[in-house]
């Protein structure tokens, strides 16, 4: 939100934000629908992301394209299901496209607590695979209520001076050096970075990186998204909520999430 880290600025504005109204992720109820529009009818209850298309999530009305958009599934309330675009999508995207996860995999998500994270666990196991979090002590017993098979204490325990190697990583944090991550994984593995904690981290897979560390920048579908929904709906996935705000309150969101400790997402209902 304040253009940090620097690198940023050049997608999201160098003096001030490039858009004017923010928020991407976002689910409600359809008002009307274009002349050619066929796969939604007004009263429908949908979800959403707008992060390629000029963003203003963060209103009462906003005009939708429908090829990032999806029906909501039935058993989430508008906030939760608004928490699931973005970070589920993209964890799917990098657990399936890049990582091709298998049920006999062994699989690492680094950040397992945050929004990103938290989705990517649930994910993960949904395909089969024993997979391992990497916390905070606050937040093991999280991690492991998500279905994650072991849970690693960061302050405790570094995952790469383990001993343990993994087939597939994601990285939701972006801590560590390409070596690093090298480091940890098996014969043939395959690490997925989708956050960036400095310049020097993301130069560093951008130019040391190949077939088995990439870079994951996620674009939301609407095949992705009925994915998710199935999984919901399955009750194999669902959104962790750590706040909830009213709509006037969103600096006060945004505040909260800048100081960086948020266990899984924070939303804001309009009504």
């Amino acid at each position: 939100m304040r253009g940090e880290p620097l690198f940023s600025r050049a997608t999201l504005g160098l003096w001030r934000p490039r858009h004017k109204t923010l928020g991407v992720d976002i689910a409600g109820q359809v008002e009307a629908v274009g002349s050619g529009v066929t796969q939604f009818k007004p009263g429908d209850k949908v979800y959403a992301n707008l992060l390629d298309h000029g963003y203003g999530g963060f209103a009462e009305y906003v005009s939708v394209p429908v090829d990032v958009m999806s029906l909501k599934p039935a058993n989430l309330s508008f906030e939760e299901e608004a928490a699931v675009p973005m970070a589920a999508v993209t964890a799917l995207q990098g657990l399936r496209h890049h990582g091709e996860i298998r049920p006999e995999q062994k699989v690492l998500i680094n950040g397992a607590s945050g929004g990103v994270g938290t989705f990517a666990v649930q994910i993960a196991k949904s395909y089969g695979p024993e997979v391992t979090g990497v916390t905070s002590t606050r937040n093991i017993d999280l991690v492991r209520s998500l279905g994650a098979d072991h849970a690693v204490d960061y302050t405790m325990t570094d995952f790469v001076r383990s001993g343990e190697r993994y087939d597939l990583i994601l990285d939701t944090v972006g801590n560590r050096s390409v070596p690093d991550l090298r480091r940890a994984l098996a014969e043939g593995g395959k690490a997925a970075v989708v956050g960036f904690t400095s310049v020097a981290k993301l130069m560093g897979v951008s130019l040391r990186g190949g077939k088995d560390i990439a870079m994951v920048s996620a674009h939301v579908a609407t095949k992705d998204l009925e994915f998710l929904s199935e999984l919901i709906e399955a009750g194999k996935v669902r959104p962790e909520i750590d706040r909830r705000y009213p709509f006037a309150e969103i600096p006060a969101a945004i505040a909260y999430l800048e100081q960086g400790h948020a266990r899984g997402k924070v939303v804001a209902g309009v009504a």
